[in-house]
């Protein structure tokens, strides 16, 4: 009798697993809902060029991974091995550049790859993804980090890290990798097989290799944070300017280089704690990485959508769960009422972040949009999405440690201390009913 079971690196999810998966999915869904992400799904098949012209001819995913076939017709399709490219597609082919901007969207899907069979990697994976698009300003950066992090604190996996680094920009990038090159060209006998191979087309990956002989060669190697041009340097400061007034901490790793040709500018991974300090022998690193993402501006440009920022990161399902199977902790269950946060200005902004902050961790669904300047503006956004109150934050409320308390019904609004907006909030927001979302 034949055999029949999963092919090789795919597998069931059964009943017994069905809470855990629940309990993933159910976060992911509620703090998307806490940070205003719409859901997206795009289709399993793509065409075959939406990767290989998107993700780059000489990644592993395009050269080895990606399944890929002919349809009748001749077209040539492949199964989604990840979630950005497809994102990006939709956002141009529905024309999202005329929606508000940013539009902040999550998907929860299966993907496919390829890869050689090893523990925490699957042919067939499921990944959840929050991606900001058209927003350049540093905060969406620090939104899809903290948003994130926030996901992994809510199911209780609190032993993480957070690593961090900047690719640079198509201004800077090219010369570091000649330094760079340079520097590998002249080792490249120490060099595994596989990163002599990509020397000559990445060899910032050369940085990424898992084999001893290329780490060690890769301890010494030039850093591009020496070679930033000064726009690159100067949104990277910003953002960790922003991490460390939110109290989120991080390692700044200099060889973080993520494995797809579209990052510009940030990229960071959230590890297990123990691998960041060196003590991980569960799993290999290239496995251990739960959630992690990075700036795409470069794949925006790509695929017509000129001058729009755009920054996303996804997590792993299957290693979260792992996870989770040996870690206990709590689920939360956040509230829905909602109060738009604006700001007016650098310090302001900084300000208002952590305001936003104060309402979430109070169950409040707070909405902003860090990276407008204009108050009309955000007004608008506001009036839009049918938030009963906005809190105000300028530069004189940010250094008096206030915030204007706006009512939109009638506008009238009053200045109210820090420490008592989530109280007065709360008070108010018991004796309205909900406005109609407009959006």
């Amino acid at each position: 009798m034949p055999k029949f079971q999963t092919p090789p690196g795919m597998h069931d999810i059964l009943p017994k697993d069905e809470a855990l998966w629940n309990r993933v999915y159910d976060t992911v869904r509620e703090v998307a809902q806490a940070y205003d992400f719409g859901r997206i799904e795009t289709p399993v098949l793509e065409f075959e060029e939406l990767f290989s012209k998107g993700l780059g001819q000489t990644t592993d995913i395009v050269e080895k991974e990606m399944y890929t076939l002919r349809t009748k017709g001749g077209d040539r399709l492949a199964l989604r091995p990840e979630g950005t490219a497809p994102v990006v597609r939709a956002y141009v082919q529905h024309g999202m550049k005329t929606w508000p901007q940013p539009v902040k969207l999550w998907y929860f899907s299966p993907m496919f790859r390829h890869e050689r069979q090893q523990a925490g990697r699957f042919r067939q994976f499921w990944q959840f993804g929050f991606e900001i698009l058209g927003d350049k300003d540093v905060s969406a950066d620090v939104e899809i980090i903290r948003v994130l992090a926030v996901t992994l604190e809510t199911l209780g996996l609190h032993h993480t890290a957070l690593q961090i680094n900047s690719l640079g920009c198509n201004q800077c990038r090219p010369y570091f990798k000649k330094v760079l090159g340079g520097y590998l060209r002249s080792r490249k006998e120490q060099l595994c097989a596989n990163s002599r191979k990509r020397l000559g087309t990445s060899p910032l990956r050369v940085l990424d290799c898992k084999d001893e002989r290329c780490q060690r060669i890769a301890m010494n190697a030039p850093e591009i944070i020496d070679h930033l041009c000064e726009e690159c340097r100067q949104h990277f400061k910003g953002l960790l300017g922003f991490l460390d007034e939110l109290t989120v901490p991080y390692v700044f790793n200099t060889k973080l280089v993520r494995g797809l040709d579209y990052y510009n500018r940030t990229v960071f991974e959230v590890v297990p704690e123990e691998e960041a300090l060196g003590e991980d022998r569960a799993l290999p690193k290239a496995q251990s990485a739960m959630v992690a993402g990075g700036r795409y501006d470069l794949l925006m440009k790509q695929f017509g959508a000129k001058d729009t920022g755009a920054i996303g990161g996804s997590g792993g399902v299957e290693r979260i769960v792992a996870a989770l199977s040996r870690e206990a902790g709590a689920i939360a269950h956040p509230q829905v009422p909602i109060v738009f946060v604006a700001q007016l200005g650098e310090k302001a902004k900084h300000q208002a972040m952590l305001l936003f902050e104060d309402l979430r961790k109070a169950g409040i669904l707070a909405r902003a949009s860090f990276g407008r300047d204009s108050i009309k503006s955000q007004l608008r956004v506001a009036d839009k999405i049918g938030a009963p109150f906005v809190l105000i934050v300028g530069q004189k409320e940010a250094l008096e440690g206030t915030a204007l308390l706006r009512t939109m019904g009638d506008g009238t609004q009053e200045t109210v201390a820090r420490e008592d907006i989530v109280k007065e909030i709360r008070e108010r927001l018991k004796k309205i009913k909900p406005r109609v979302n407009k959006s």
